[in-house]
């Protein structure tokens, strides 16, 4: 059996377990121990667990429990970082630079020192890691953090008026969205919904799923409920208090308790405009004899002049005229019997009219049946 330590370098940090061996431990100590970045000093959170040693075989050894030397190394190094800090900010000033130091932190051995910093891009920042290697004769590591981590390490009061959740108890980030806002009915303010890292609020995730479960027994907004007293649509809830408000028919406004409602009420029914007399259609019939009447009509003009044509051919030929009078051209002789033919090729003033005499004065006579 192996006895498992849980520990952590900074506060509200990750937490890592490690093999506390033989050593006598208790919530709060601090030790010494070997990490992937070099020798560490952490703290205790949770006292040491028996486990088998299969499941713990790959982890690291606690070296010691931090005597009075240790805290001492480490007042010095938290000296050095904050040297470091005031060194830094001076040369990115001088040199113009778009990035912000955020902190930096010193080895245990002083092996190594780690600047963390935020920017919205990418920094060349060469010449200024030359200038730290040569003014402090260690390794510098430059790391890029973003805006949430930069309130964690940094810290401050909320507008709630307390510490910040992430630099005081909340270890890991969660996700949150404008839903989370909208689902506990929050004014969608960026000012109000915004942490001091400027993005939403961690603390927005703690109640969401307890307002999805809740919400789950109050009708939606917009749906029509049915009460003892009254029938109305449902124009706002409070699920914290129970309360429900109901806008009337006639525009009045209710509060009802959740348990009131008895059930769906009846859909709202159309207003009958008031009945105009209309004018009688004729019947369609009528619009569908006029073409048979239009074909009728046809029908007998045509008849009409099929008659006419025949009696015209039976009736007897005129007497031929004497030899002294003069030949007409054919042309001038209009065909008995038969109606003369329009030249649509003659102009308006040209038409010939009937009834004109001959270069010999004969009357021609006129066309028709």
């Amino acid at each position: 059996m192996s006895h498992i330590a849980t520990i952590q370098f900074t506060k509200a940090g990750k937490m890592y377990d490690f093999d506390a061996g033989s050593l006598e431990l208790a919530k709060g100590d601090y030790v010494v121990v070997e990490t992937e970045r070099g020798v560490g000093v952490g703290q205790l959170v949770k006292p040491p667990v028996e486990k088998e040693a299969v499941a713990t075989a790959s982890l690291t050894l606690v070296k010691r429990k931090a005597t009075v030397e240790d805290m001492a190394t480490v007042e010095r190094i938290f000296l050095k970082e904050q040297e470091a800090y005031r060194f830094c900010v001076n040369r990115i000033i001088e040199r113009s630079m778009p990035m912000k130091l955020v902190k930096v932190e010193y080895q245990f051995d002083s092996s190594k020192a780690v600047f963390f910093f935020t920017a919205d891009g990418r920094v060349d920042f060469r010449d200024l890691v030359k200038d730290l290697a040569h003014s402090f004769h260690t390794r510098i590591e430059m790391r890029q953090i973003g805006v949430r981590d930069e309130a964690k390490m940094t810290g401050g009061i909320g507008i709630c008026g307390r510490e910040l959740c992430c630099s005081s108890f909340l270890r890991e980030f969660q996700p949150v969205s404008v839903k989370m806002a909208k689902e506990q009915n929050l004014a969608l303010n960026p000012n109000k919904i915004s942490g001091q890292c400027g993005r939403l609020l961690c603390c927005l995730d703690y109640e969401y799923e307890t307002y999805c479960c809740l919400r789950k027994n109050f009708p939606k907004s917009g749906k029509r409920v049915r009460t003892v007293n009254a029938v109305g649509v449902v124009d706002k809830v409070n699920i914290l208090t129970g309360n429900i408000t109901l806008k009337l028919d006639d525009n009045k406004i209710i509060v009802i308790k959740r348990d009131e409602i008895l059930g769906d009420g009846a859909p709202v029914a159309a207003p009958t405009a008031a009945t105009v007399p209309t004018v009688p259609r004729a019947p369609q019939q009528t619009r569908e004899r006029r073409p048979e009447q239009r074909r009728k009509q046809e029908k007998t003009s045509l008849e009409s002049y099929t008659q006419a044509e025949s009696a015209a051919k039976a009736a007897p030929a005129p007497p031929a005229r004497q030899e002294n009078t003069t030949v007409t051209t054919p042309t001038d002789t209009p065909k008995t019997g038969q109606p003369r033919k329009k030249h649509r090729s003659r102009k308006h003033g040209n038409r010939k009219q009937s009834g004109t005499t001959t270069d010999s004065g004969t009357p021609t006579p006129s066309s028709g049946v």
